[in-house]
């Protein structure tokens, strides 16, 4: 970057990037789409100053992060649950891609080898999953889908650099078969050893780090203790940052405590927004001068255009033979592989959402100064970058939209979260049980029951009414206890203008109001859709005979109304009704409780929600919802 002082360069990158994506988060349009728009416009300003990146600053200095930012927050479980197709995507179709883009490159552009060919559709091969999964949550994609493309992303860019380094080998020299497979396994072995050698090692350190600032100091750290060793001995280093991430990530809620994983988590969630949306950025600025550079060297017109539109078309349509070509065999085999099989709208999704990014404009980098059309690739490359952008990611929402593919339902959601809180609760009372001594004040006791019982509560009442119909006790003190806390907070900030008490006690005291505020339970209503009962998953119900046996429906002897708070005159929250009798009580952050004292006087085990769009059951004796 030549020009302006470079502190003011990067100061006005980091603004823009603010004002876009922020205002592309508010208008729910494409982030990365708008700052490669922006990107474009601002390169036509004369006095702004030229872009160029060298490869080490895009292949160690942003990749690194932004894979171990990716990988932390990514389920190990779910990527072991999804290897297959992972495995498909992230090995087969960069394979597949590279030869059919390389030999597609080839026939179009006169001059050019086939090695060099190769190399451009190893460049292409990787989808971004930042722009992929940016458009899926926006648009409600089903958890799989999203989870398979970003599993793929963090795999992929792995074969993609091994494939690419084979293809810029065999440039100057032939490169056998064997030669190939080699340098696969060294690449893809190293990577594992190593990260597995830094994810255990990191492991260990972190144990016996108690303060978020130094755990935060050995997180940033972490992705290069794995990258760089793992460079050094030829494997590969994107993989090794993978797997230390992935595991480090895993074993987080074990190895770190509460106030270092939110640390954490702030702080990569920080990190990963400025990179990427930099590098979008920075497409968009070189792409102009880009294009100057292919047409001052000579390069005519027809050739520019006709190499482009190869490598952007072929690219587009590789994955998706690729992908339903996999649909199919998967479809057609075995039971085994029926039973893990996309459905044809899923393939249709995964098979359009292949939007490049971050690591095409590293890998393109990477392209030997002497490689023939060298300035023409990397014309291709941000082509396809941009195409992608521009053509799938705002046809995506369409898709997504036309085949009807529903996303997380946050009702069904919230009921999962419900039964989770309440058993999470029942193990922390059990264990109080356990650990209480005499001489522990009883008072001290029973606020910690109250407490436990108030958060499991207050997750059940989020799947009733809208709290404008009926505002839930948890939320009631939420709200009331939000402004107290500001009440409090002015007080604190009227000494601090005042000057008359010291500074530490005044950060001391806002400190603690800080803690409380953001320890307070957020009551979120999470409203059944309109023409669908609200349920609970099959599964939690399957080695439950009391769920199994018990209807859905009976007849309420009080509809509408909770039999006992009619008598005694007391107030519901939320009504449910036993399944073996049909008589209506109400919930457990009611007065009365008196749906679960009717359990202990009758024993009948099995009730369900009777309010407006629920159909959920709860067996009282087994503790299981269904």
């Amino acid at each position: 970057m030549v020009g302006m002082h470079p502190a003011l360069e990067i100061l006005g990158l980091v603004v823009v990037v603010g004002i876009v994506a922020g205002g592309s988060e508010r208008l729910g349009w494409s982030a990365p789409l708008l700052l490669v728009i922006s990107g474009i416009a601002l390169s036509f300003i004369p006095t702004l100053p030229k872009f160029e990146l060298e490869p080490d600053v895009v292949l160690i200095g942003l990749l690194p992060p932004l894979l171990y930012a990716a990988a932390i927050r990514t389920s190990l479980v779910d990527f072991r649950s999804n290897r297959q197709a992972l495995g498909l995507l992230s090995v087969g179709l960069v394979a597949f891609t590279s030869v059919v883009v390389g030999y597609a490159a080839w026939l179009v552009i006169p001059g050019l080898s086939l090695a060099a060919g190769f190399a451009i559709g190893a460049v292409v091969a990787p989808p971004d999953a930042v722009a992929a999964t940016a458009v899926a949550r926006r648009v409600g994609m089903p958890r799989r889908l999203v989870t398979i493309l970003e599993g793929e992303s963090l795999v992929n860019d792995a074969t993609a650099l091994v494939t690419l380094n084979t293809a810029i080998a065999a440039m100057s020299h032939s490169v056998g078969v064997g030669t190939i497979g080699w340098d696969f396994v060294r690449s893809v072995g190293g990577g594992l050893i190593v990260g597995l050698v830094a994810a255990t090692v990191l492991a260990k350190i972190r144990k016996h780090i108690r303060e978020p600032v130094l755990d935060t100091t050995l997180s940033f750290a972490a992705p290069y203790i794995a990258f760089l060793p793992a460079q050094e001995i030829h494997g590969s280093g994107v993989l090794a940052v993978v797997i230390t991430g992935l595991i480090l990530g895993h074993k987080a809620p074990v190895l770190q405590t509460a106030s270092s994983r939110l640390a954490e988590n702030t702080n990569w969630r920080t990190i990963q927004f400025l990179l990427e949306n930099v590098v979008f950025l920075l497409i968009g600025l070189e792409l102009r001068q880009l294009i100057k550079g292919v047409h001052d060297s000579g390069t005519s017109i027809g050739v520019i255009v006709a190499g482009c539109a190869s490598v952007l078309v072929t690219t587009l349509v590789a994955r998706i033979v690729w992908v339903y070509a996999g649909a199919a065999v998967y479809r057609c085999g075995p039971r085994r592989m029926r039973a893990v099989a996309w459905t044809w709208p899923g393939a249709t999704v995964i098979g359009w959402a292949g939007m490049r990014g971050v690591v095409t404009l590293a890998a393109v980098l990477l392209l030997p100064a002497d490689t023939p059309h060298r300035d023409l690739l990397r014309l291709c490359a941000f082509v396809v970058v941009a195409g992608t952008l521009v053509v799938q990611g705002t046809s995506l929402p369409w898709l997504v939209r036309r085949l009807r593919l529903r996303g997380p339902d946050p009702a069904e959601d919230a009921l999962q979260a419900a039964a989770l809180v309440n058993d999470a609760a029942k193990a922390g009372l059990e264990r109080l049980d356990q650990i209480r001594l005499p001489e522990h004040p009883e008072g001290t006791i029973q606020a910690l029951r109250e407490r436990a019982e108030r958060r499991s509560n207050a997750a059940w009442e989020r799947l009733g009414r809208s709290q404008d119909e009926l505002e839930p006790p948890e939320a009631t003190y939420r709200r009331l206890r939000m402004e107290m806390l500001d009440a409090e907070r002015g007080v604190v900030l009227a000494a601090r203008n005042s000057g008359t008490v010291d500074d530490a006690v005044l950060r001391t005291a806002l400190a603690a109001l800080d803690v409380e505020e953001s320890l307070l339970d957020r009551v979120e209503d999470a409203q059944a859709t309109l023409d669908e009962e609200l349920r609970a998953p099959r599964q939690r119900a399957g080695d439950c005979a009391h769920l199994r046996d018990a209807p859905t429906v009976v007849k309420p002897l009080t509809p509408g109304a909770c039999e006992d708070c009619l008598r005694e005159g007391t107030t519901w929250v939320h009504l449910r009704m036993c399944l073996t009798c049909g008589h209506v009580g109400c919930c457990d952050s009611s007065v009365g409780r008196h749906a679960t004292r009717h359990f202990h006087e009758t024993a009948h085990p099995v009730m369900r929600s009777v309010e407006p769009g629920e159909a959920w059951r709860w067996c009282y004796v087994d503790e299981l919802l269904g």
